[in-house]
C-alpha cells in the first residue's frame, strides 16, 4: 500500500498539525510505503516572506524527523524539488470543474483573509494538491478533518480522468483518526486551532517549553459545570478529553472514566503533565536535527530524486493518454 500526504511550511508546527496529521505520517511507515511532502508550491498562494519560506521548510523537515519519520523506510521532499507536480496540475485542470473549485471551503476561508491580491494559484490549490497525491498512484491519504473536503475533490478528478481517457489513476481514498482529527483552540474551542486565526494562549506549540503548556493548559476555556465528560455544550472539555485520549492511544471514554468524580483543576493539570512528557522527546529531537541545515538538504535531495522516478513514469501515462507531446 501507498501513502501519500503533504504538510504546508507555515510557522511552527501546533498540536493540531502533531496529531491531526504528523503522528498518522509515522504510524504511516510501518503499514505501507509512505511518500511525504513539504509542500512549498502550495505555501506562495498566498502572500508570504521568501527568507522565512526558505527557513520553514527546513523547520518542517526537522520537525517530521523529530516526530520519527525515518528517511530509510520513506519518502520525504520538497515539493518544488519535482517538478512533475506542476505539469500534471495543469493537465488535470483540464478535467476539473471551476463550479467545483468555487465550492472549497478552505477557497472561500483564505481569500477572504487576503488583503490585497487573491490569486489564481489560491483557486487552483486543490487541482495541485490532486496532482500532489494522484502522481504516486496513491492508496490512502492521512490527514486532518479540514483536508476531507479536498481529497473527495482529488477521487472526483480522478475518476473523471479514468472515464475520458482509460483506467489510469488509482482513486485514493482519506484517512482521518477518530480521535484527535480537529483539535480546537483552547481559548476559543469552537474554532480548530490555526496559527492564522487564533491567539498565542489559544495554541500548544509542538516546541512549546514545559512551563508554557502548562500555562496554556491551565487556563483554557472550559464551561461553568465540572464533570469531565465530551458534549456538544462541553466543546473545550471535549477537546482535552480529546488529546488526552490521543496522548495516552485510549478512548475517549476511557479518560472520561479515570477522571469520573474528579474536577477540572486536576484534569488540566493531567492533560498538561502528559503533553509535556509526549512532546519532550520531540522537542529536544527537533533542535538537534535543525541545527545541521546540511543533512536536512541532504534529505530532502534524496527523497526528491526518489519521488520523481514514480511522477516521472505517472506523468509519463498521463500525457501518451491525453496525447500531449511527441509520441
Amino acid at each position: 500500500m501507498r501513502i501519500f500526504s503533504g504538510i504546508q511550511p507555515t510557522g511552527r508546527k501546533h498540536l493540531g498539525n502533531y496529531l491531526g496529521a504528523i503522528r498518522q505520517y509515522v504510524e504511516g511507515q510501518e503499514r505501507g510505503e509512505g511518500i511525504y511532502c513539504v509542500v512549498d508550491l502550495h505555501a506562495i498562494t498566498v502572500a508570504y516572506d521568501v527568507v522565512e519560506l526558505r527557513a520553514r521548510v527546513l523547520d518542517t523537515t526537522a520537525m517530521l524527523l523529530a516526530a520519527g519519520l525515518d528517511p530509510a523506510r520513506c519518502t520525504l521532499f520538497r515539493q518544488s524539488d519535482v517538478r512533475e507536480h506542476t505539469e500534471l496540475c495543469w493537465l488535470l485542470a483540464s478535467v476539473t470543474a471551476h463550479g467545483d473549485l468555487n465550492r472549497m471551503t478552505q477557497f472561500k476561508e483564505k481569500s477572504a483573509r487576503q488583503r490585497e491580491l487573491i490569486s489564481a494559484g489560491l483557486f487552483l490549490y486543490p487541482v495541485l494538491q490532486a496532482a500532489d497525491i494522484l502522481a504516486y498512484q496513491t492508496d490512502e491519504v492521512p490527514v486532518g478533518d479540514d483536508q476531507r473536503q479536498h481529497i473527495e475533490l482529488t477521487r472526483d478528478i480522478a475518476q473523471r480522468f479514468n472515464e475520458r481517457f482509460g483506467e489510469t489513476f488509482k482513486v485514493p481514498v482519506h484517512r482521518i483518526p477518530e480521535v484527535g482529527a480537529r483539535i480546537m483552540d483552547l481559548q476559543d474551542p469552537t474554532q480548530k486551532m490555526s496559527t492564522t486565526a487564533g491567539s498565542e494562549a489559544g495554541l500548544v506549540f509542538v516546541t512549546d517549553e514545559p512551563g508554557a503548556i502548562v500555562q496554556k493548559l491551565r487556563s483554557a476555556v472550559t464551561d461553568s459545570g465540572g464533570e469531565v465528560v465530551c458534549g456538544p455544550d462541553k466543546p473545550g472539555i471535549t477537546n482535552l478529553i480529546e488529546i488526552l485520549a490521543v496522548v495516552r492511544s485510549s478512548k475517549v471514554d476511557e479518560v472520561e472514566a479515570s477522571f469520573a468524580g474528579g474536577g477540572y483543576g486536576d484534569f488540566k493539570q493531567a492533560v498538561a503533565d502528559e503533553l509535556v512528557e509526549y512532546l519532550g522527546p520531540v522537542r529536544e529531537r527537533y533542535v538537534e536535527l535543525r541545527g545541521d541545515e546540511r543533512a536536512l538538504e541532504g534529505v530532502l535531495a534524496e527523497g526528491a530524486d526518489r519521488a520523481r522516478a514514480i511522477a516521472a513514469a505517472t506523468l509519463a501515462t498521463v500525457r501518451e493518454r491525453m496525447g500531449v507531446g511527441a509520441t
